[in-house]
């Protein structure tokens, strides 16, 4: 049976393997938890001290996806933070149902807008926020990470 609920700071392990697997589908993608993505090690307070959300979805007791926000740059909007489902929990629509806890989150906060940067690499994830209203604007910024991730800027309005 699969759930989504909000996360906690315990979820640390389960999170950390969850994105090491989707970073391992694509070449040159490093996972480095503490140089580049400790919010990891404590995502649940991480987000709440950047007033946004974060939840994990779980089949059983295995967590299978994770989906956040917190306020974008333009403080009418909210900014989606780390969309990932396992490979093999792709299926089924649960992309959609993690990202419709962020969008009822923007309705909540009224925000105008929703925006996202994605790896250039990630095209299944680009199609699927293509199809959810997410426009890629061209925009793109270089990390300088390990990784040496371009990510291309995407950005869905709201309705007033």
């Amino acid at each position: 049976m699969l759930s989504i609920r909000p996360a906690s700071d315990s979820d640390e392990a389960q999170l950390i393997v969850l994105i090491s697997n989707v970073f391992a589908e694509y070449p040159g993608c490093v996972m480095d938890v503490d140089g580049e993505i400790p919010e990891l090690r404590r995502i649940a307070s991480y987000f709440s001290e950047h007033s946004g959300e974060f939840w994990v979805a779980e089949r059983g007791d295995q967590v299978v996806g994770c989906i956040g926000y917190s306020p974008a740059t333009d403080p009418t909007g909210i900014e989606l933070k780390k969309l990932y489902v396992d490979k093999n929990a792709r299926v089924g629509g649960l992309g959609s149902q993690l990202l419709e806890h962020v969008e009822r989150a923007a309705e909540q906060r009224g925000a105008r807008f929703i925006d996202l940067w994605s790896d250039t690499r990630f095209h299944t994830a680009h199609g699927f926020y293509e199809k959810r209203g997410y426009k890629n604007t061209g925009t793109t910024r270089e990390l300088h990470d390990k990784s040496d991730t371009v990510e291309f800027y995407f950005v869905k309005t709201l309705p007033a």
